[in-house]
């Protein structure tokens, strides 16, 4: 059966004019097309990318480069993703469209477009959108269960409500940071593992990265005490990017009562890209399958297309880059391969969950997905997990445990499909930095 959120714009024979965009290897081929901020000499603009450029859609969208509903999403988006996002989907999906008829091999429009292309390398990259709200979920049963083995069934052992509901908390929307941005060791009270000794103040010596997917959040939301149905919460997403929920073990293991706090606070890395949700559309597939001794999806929760189509094929990694490696010349050494395929709730009954109460969810709003661990120990995606076979060890004879100072973590995502262009997310990456001795 035709896929019908499939267009012209995924078409895989489609070639862009911007060699680079024509590389195999590049996240950014015409197919994707995602939209991020960046900081110029003129000001911090909204951009395209494309290759190994930006489409500087501020300048293009102010020398009148549009038409029609292009036009109104472009004046929108030039004042940032967080206007475009409320305008909703087909907003984005008619500029888009537009973008892609410029960037084409042999469009009529190269001449109008081509002056407003830049550099991505050098090129200072911000935060996508203003976060106005952020909430990690957990759907990772495997994430769970490898902390807790599995039941008499064989599977994950989780808390009984992760099986009924998706299940998260509502994190700290200022500590939401852009890829590159530096992550400082925090300071906070913690104790040895197994209760062992007394707790102290201290640096963290625990700390850890998550590999999450974050879910970007379009529309204008309805109003407080209403709900929101599966199909409405699948349109009110306005794209993807990775997620970095940095955990400080320590303090989050001494200090856990009422639920998370500064143990998960201290930053929260995203890549610059949002790659729209209409882009991923020819890599969606399938919600996880369940186990027969799992109980049924709750009705609030169940949809026939989200059944067959709601999940996403995401290839997922992690890579860490120590200060030793760098003055060796060593790449970053891959320590987790996952695939978001392995999520037991899919993106749309996140949001349509989270907006079962009547919490107001829209434009600004950030989901991370908790970590995207799969069944496999290689497919763990945080040192917590990966930790359970003891220390291990980086090129170069380096042992690890967990992450210190000098540490980069690198994530990647790909989405690849038969007759389809494989795109990207980009990377998202923060480097560890030393505690502030400011407490003696």
């Amino acid at each position: 059966m035709p896929n019908p959120l499939v267009n012209p714009t995924h078409d895989p024979e489609l070639r862009s004019w911007v060699g680079s965009a024509n590389d195999r290897a590049t996240d950014f081929p015409i197919q994707n097309l995602p939209f991020g901020r960046f900081r110029a000499a003129e000001g911090d603009r909204t951009g395209v990318a494309i290759g190994e450029l930006i489409v500087d859609l501020t300048g293009a969208s102010a020398a009148g480069l549009f038409a029609g509903a292009a036009a109104e999403a472009a004046k929108a988006g030039a004042q940032g993703l967080d206007q475009l996002a409320r305008l909703g989907l087909p907003a984005a999906s008619a500029l888009r469209f537009a973008l892609s008829t410029m960037l084409v091999d042999g469009s009529r429009h190269r001449t109008g477009i081509e002056p407003f292309l830049r550099e991505q390398r050098g090129t200072d990259m911000l935060l996508p959108m203003p976060v106005r709200h952020f909430t990690d979920m957990c759907v990772s049963t495997f994430h769970i269960g490898r902390r807790r083995g599995t039941d008499s069934n064989g599977q994950p052992l989780c808390p009984p409500a992760m099986r009924h509901i998706p299940v998260g908390y509502d994190g700290r929307p200022g500590s939401v940071v852009v890829s590159g941005s530096p992550v400082r060791r925090p300071w906070g009270t913690w104790q040895h593992p197994e209760g062992e000794g007394e707790p102290q103040f201290g640096p963290e010596p625990r700390l850890d990265y998550e590999l999450e997917i974050g879910i970007w959040l379009a529309g204008t939301g309805k109003d407080g005490g209403s709900t929101t149905t599966i199909g409405e919460a699948s349109e009110a997403i306005f794209g993807y990017g990775l997620l970095n929920d940095w955990s400080a073990r320590g303090i989050q293991f001494f200090e856990t009562m009422l639920g998370p706090f500064l143990g998960k606070s201290i930053a929260t890395t995203v890549s610059p890209w949002i790659v729209t949700s209409e882009a991923v559309a020819p890599f969606r597939i399938p919600a996880f399958v369940r186990p027969p001794c799992d109980p049924p999806v709750p009705v609030h929760l169940d949809d026939a297309d989200d059944r067959h189509a709601g999940g996403l094929a995401i290839a997922l990694e992690a890579a860490i880059e120590s200060a030793a490696m760098r003055e060796a010349g060593l790449p970053p050494h891959r320590v987790c391969a996952t695939d978001f395929r392995h999520m037991y709730w899919t993106p749309a009954q996140m949001i349509a969950h989270h907006a079962s109460n009547g919490c107001v969810v829209a434009a600004g709003d950030l989901i991370g997905t908790g970590t995207c661990s799969g069944p496999d120990p290689a497919e763990a995606a945080c040192l917590l997990e990966r930790n359970f076979g003891g220390p291990w060890q980086l090129p170069g004879g380096e042992t690890r445990g967990w992450l210190e100072d000098g540490d980069r973590v690198l994530l990647r995502g790909r989405l690849e499909r038969p007759g389809y262009v494989p795109i990207g997310l980009g990377t998202a990456e923060g480097l560890i930095e030393p505690a502030l001795q400011v407490f003696g």
